[in-house]
């Protein structure tokens, strides 16, 4: 498979599908519980999710009941999550993108997107999400991504970025992986201001989920491999760039003790759009 050019990165991870499904981690259980608390989801109700993956987010909230229809427009990304939902006869797998797909009208509980609301148009995601949802229903996104700035390491990974991958994330900017990141903002969006924007949502919650993960040498390469700006620098540049990242972990132990934050954010459709 020729990896995607930069401005591919929405679609790029289907190169990477299953070191994606072994390497990327998944979410907090209490996250489940509050989205559930919050979005009053029952067994047997319909939840609908963008940007699937290959089926992390999906498989547990299938576990609770709910009967999901799960949109991924990757195929590679798909396919996993077919496999990876093949026990929950619930789950509806689809190889499409949100904003291409028409469902009947408020025809779901809830709406989730795990890792994947910011490839989304920003015209059109709360449209589409405020038709798709019942009066009342509930949207929840939610992302990982390091705290940085708790990491001894931060400056000695950065230099090496700096001297590796010099333009990564060209254009759109790279990604939370990247040790120098500092914008939080630019990575997820404000969800305040956005929620304040859209006549389709009303009262709004978010919450952080803290925790802590160990990464030899090796697992932290691969893990890195399934960013879209790493993975659009092709394979040499890759290379290079993981080359550089493992000689520091190496002069440390060979380990990245790396502090996460999962965010999640929810809102409740008011029935306007």
């Amino acid at each position: 498979m020729t990896r995607p050019a930069p401005g591919e990165r929405r679609l790029s991870f289907g190169h990477v599908a299953e070191l994606y499904d072994r390497v990327r981690p998944g979410y907090p259980a209490e996250l489940v519980e509050h989205v559930l608390a919050f979005s009053g989801a029952e067994p047997g109700d319909r939840a609908l999710e963008v940007g699937a993956g290959t089926g992390k987010a999906t498989a547990l909230f299938a576990e609770r009941g709910l009967e999901i229809v799960a949109l991924e427009p990757s195929a590679e990304m798909a396919e996993v999550a077919v496999r990876n939902c093949a026990r929950y006869p619930s789950v509806t797998v689809e190889r499409r993108e949100f904003e291409r797909w028409r469902p009947d009208p408020r025809s779901f509980r809830l709406l989730l997107s795990a890792q994947a609301w910011h490839w989304i148009s920003p015209e059109l995601r709360y449209v589409l999400a405020g038709q798709a949802l019942e009066p009342g229903g509930t949207l929840a996104v939610f992302w990982n991504r390091p705290s940085w700035e708790s990491s001894p390491l931060r400056d000695e990974l950065a230099e090496a970025y700096r001297r590796a991958a010099p333009d990564l994330g060209a254009g759109a900017g790279p990604g939370p992986m990247y040790p120098a990141a500092d914008s939080r903002t630019r990575w997820w969006g404000d969800w305040s201001s956005e929620i304040a924007a859209a006549p389709e949502f009303g009262s709004a919650e978010s919450r952080v989920y803290r925790w802590h993960e160990r990464h030899p040498t090796a697992r932290y390469l691969e893990l890195l491999s399934t960013h879209s700006d790493h993975i659009v620098l092709g394979d040499a540049r890759l290379r290079d760039l993981l080359d550089a990242v493992g000689e520091v972990l190496e002069r440390h132990g060979g380990v990245l003790d790396l502090e996460y934050e999962t965010s999640l954010w929810m809102a409740t459709a008011t029935g306007e759009s």
